[in-house]
């Protein structure tokens, strides 16, 4: 189920842009949220990741949506979203190694959790007990346009094989149906 997050009503911010800001981050990372769609039906090792044209955030279908913090009710997406989009960016504009890449997009993650009045302790805790490694569990639903660069870049041979598998088992039996029914699935319907 791919999903877009709904336009909020514009408002001007009366911070001032130059100076970190907490509410600056907040109105970017819904900037974020209007341009990609969500993806959270398939399995995604690690959590999240994303198509090879950016335009697609993939967050792993077992994740809960939110956790309770402090007696909050916490909704995750718009993290993971912001640091597989900081992620993308930084690796296709600019060139970075993923490990690079990553490091920058988990303190913008961290920031914006921050920003939210949200622990980072409890959120880190949360997203830790749902990681999924290579073994962990069967990978039989990974989106077949999903780039691959980071788990190549972490040298996981086992989990790319598993990948690979089931990213190979979904294309024959994508090819198998009727042309029809294949432009409805690539396009998301």
């Amino acid at each position: 189920m791919k999903e877009h997050f709904p336009s909020p009503r514009r408002k001007r911010l009366v911070t001032n842009d130059t100076l970190v800001s907490s509410e600056m981050l907040l109105h970017a990372v819904t900037q974020i949220l209007r341009r990609i769609q969500l993806d959270r039906d398939h399995d995604i090792p690690y959590l999240a990741g994303y198509s090879r044209d950016g335009k697609t955030i993939y967050i792993d279908r077992n994740l809960p949506k939110s956790f309770t913090c402090r007696g909050r009710r916490i909704e995750v997406d718009r993290f993971l979203v912001l640091h597989e989009a900081v992620e993308k960016s930084l690796l296709d504009e600019l060139g970075l190694h993923y490990q690079h890449a990553h490091q920058i997009a988990l303190r913008a993650e961290e920031a914006a959790v921050c920003a939210a009045k949200v622990s980072w302790r409890e959120y880190d805790r949360f997203m830790q007990r749902f990681i999924k490694e290579a073994g962990d569990e069967s990978l039989t639903r990974v989106p077949i346009d999903l780039d691959i660069k980071p788990y190549r870049d972490e040298h996981d041979r086992h989990l790319l094989l598993l990948m690979q598998q089931s990213m190979e088992l979904q294309q024959h039996e994508l090819q198998s149906l009727p042309p029809a029914v294949k432009r409805a699935v690539k396009r998301g319907k």
